[in-house]
């Protein structure tokens, strides 16, 4: 499924040019982080990229064949949790691979110790903290072994030891074999984190480079002006 290429994508609806003309080559590994202003579209073409939005233009190229649904996660910045146990609610992403159902429990408990929650596997999903629940976001996508995890500000809504946690499971995502594209507003996890960097400004791809070559030269004034904290956070529309 790769290289992924997004050619001229655009997300258009009533006219409202959210995703502008996205030109972006991705390669089969390591973690890039998506960095731009609210309203850049960064969430959009997460969504985009897993089915939930249809591009109004555009190409998506997933290597040589059609977007491979079932090698592709999401997580989002609020998950979901069902009304169900820690384990129910991981074990719940082998359905549509057709696991039975002993070895979907058996699965899902080995993901949970990876993320620090076996001891809560029988407890309700629904009373886990904020933290707790994103790692159990991740374990959920993670069970799938997905080729390609879309991660949406998992952390943006957590606390620093929280914070750590996710980082920590994310790193060992990727070490796993899975290609991760993740965004972010937090520019120290992007260097913590990212091999690279993609930076949006109006629905459009600004700049892709290394992470030490985009904080350290940025090659548009609107990227280093991000990257000190005074690119206005307003768009037209």
């Amino acid at each position: 499924m790769f290289p992924l290429r997004l050619r001229d994508l655009k997300f258009q609806p009533n006219g409202r040019a959210v995703l502008d003309g996205v030109d972006l080559e991705l390669g089969g590994e390591g973690i890039t982080l998506i960095l731009g202003p609210n309203g850049a579209g960064k969430s959009v073409l997460l969504r985009t990229l897993c089915g939930l939005v249809e591009p109004t233009a555009g190409t998506i190229e997933w290597g040589n064949g059609a977007r491979p649904h079932l090698a592709v996660a999401m997580v989002f910045q609020r998950p979901m949790m069902l009304r169900a146990s820690v384990l129910e609610n991981v074990a719940v992403a082998l359905k549509p691979f057709a696991v039975p159902r002993s070895e979907r429990h058996e699965r899902a408990a080995k993901v949970l110790e990876r993320v620090g929650l076996a001891a809560r596997a029988t407890d309700s999903a629904r009373q886990l903290s904020g933290g707790e629940q994103q790692r159990l976001a991740l374990a959920r996508a993670w069970v799938t072994a997905p080729r390609l995890l879309l991660l949406d500000e998992p952390t943006a809504s957590l606390d620093p030891s929280a914070t750590t946690e996710v980082e920590r499971i994310v790193r060992e995502i990727r070490t796993d074999g899975t290609r991760i594209l993740m965004t972010t507003h937090n520019l120290g996890q992007a260097t913590r984190l990212g091999d690279d960097v993609v930076f949006m400004s109006a629905g459009k791809v600004r700049e892709h480079a290394s992470v030490q070559r985009f904080f350290s030269r940025p090659s548009s004034e609107e990227a280093r002006l991000f990257i000190q904290g005074e690119l206005p956070w307003r768009m037209n529309f």
